[in-house]
Formats: structure tokens, sequence, C-alpha cells
């Protein structure tokens, strides 16, 4: 072990696996040892349309979630160096959370796209694939000052034919209210709900369209 390891240690940060070397733990504002969830609850202009004349199933297709935030720490970028929220965590893996809020805002959608479980792939017309590139809260005003969240979506509609129906990249960011992981996870709430929004609009528009 490195002395600057020793020396990290000694001051109670958290150190990460090999593999995400040079991350170290934030200390904003915060009670210790809290536990968060984001619920996403942002709901798109399409929850009262008029329901569609057809709808069609949509079964998701695989995807990845960006390794440095899929677990349960919260992950903020200042710079050029990455850090995880000191004494703080999401109260299941981020993946975990972000699927159970996907998965609630195409419940919601009252447009033609349903999603359907994979026991049901026999009923899908499209097959959905959802990469999580960005899940972070940028300090792009300082170490003191609120963050910016950024969650980033790249996402692809394949036809049962396999034929690509679109592809896009969707993209919210959200200024936290303050420094405070409360108001940072607030922030992390709305993205993803305007994120999730976004992709179910645009699964929507693009799976309706004429082949």
């Amino acid at each position: 072990m490195s002395a600057l390891t020793r020396s990290l240690g000694a001051l109670g940060a958290a150190a990460l696996a090999l593999s995400l070397g040079g991350c170290v733990s934030l200390f904003p504002k915060s009670d210790p040892a809290q536990l968060y969830r984001f619920d996403a609850a942002v709901l798109s202009a399409e929850q009262s349309a008029a329901p569609p004349a057809s709808q069609f199933g949509v079964v998701r297709g695989g995807g990845s979630f960006t390794r440095a935030a899929s677990g349960d720490r919260i992950l903020t970028v200042d710079g050029g160096e990455v850090a995880y929220v000191a004494n703080s965590r999401w109260v299941a893996p981020a993946v975990t959370l972000f699927d159970e809020a996907l998965a609630q805002a195409f419940d919601a959608n009252s447009g033609a796209a349903r999603l359907i479980s994979r026991g049901q792939t026999a009923k899908a017309d499209y097959s959905l694939r959802v990469d999580v590139t960005r899940f972070e809260a940028v300090y792009d005003r300082g170490p003191k000052a609120a963050p910016l969240v950024v969650v980033s979506l790249r996402v692809a509609l394949t036809r049962a034919d396999r034929a690509l129906a679109g592809a896009d990249l969707i993209e919210a960011q959200v200024r936290a209210g303050d420094n405070r992981v409360s108001a940072i996870v607030a922030a992390f709430d709305q993205a993803v709900g305007e994120a999730l929004n976004g992709l179910v609009a645009w699964t929507n528009r693009t799976g309706s369209a004429p082949a």
C-alpha cells in the first residue's frame, strides 16, 4: 500500500477498486451514512394525450451502464478528477434503480409503446437498447458550488426483422440547488425523469413512424 493510500485512509476516505484508481471521496454537506434513491417522478406531456389508435410492444434488448456510476455510490466529476460522495449511497445500485425507473416511465406512458417482459419476446414488435453513458454530478463551477447533474442515454430501436428503426442520444442536465447531498440527489431525480420521459417520447415517435 502506498503512502498516499495510507494517508487517504487516515482521513477516512474510502478507497476504490484498483481498476478505478485515482478516484477519491468527496465531502459535500451531508449527514453521515445516508441512503438515497431517485424516483424519476417527472411526467411527460404525453401523459395527457388521447390514447393512440394502435400500440406496439417493446422489449429491452440489452444495454449497458457506465461502470464507474453503476454501483451504489454517487459519482462526481471535478475537472479531470473523479470522486464519490462520502458517507452517502444509493439505496441500491444505480443501475438497478435506473431499470426500475425506466419500467415505471413506460408503465405511466399513454403513448403507443408498451414495455413487455423478456418472457413475452414473441409479442414484441421492437427491441430497445439503452446504454447509460453518463450518470454523474459535474463540478463545473468549482468544488464548493452546486454541481450540474448529467444523465446521458444512447438508445437504439430495432424492428422484429432486425432492421434499425432509429438511434439517438438523449441527455438531461439539471443544476443542483445547493452543494448538499439532498440537493444533488434531487437533481439526479429530475435529470433521470427528464431523460426517461425523453426516451419514452422518442420510442413512441420512432416506433409509430412508417417503416
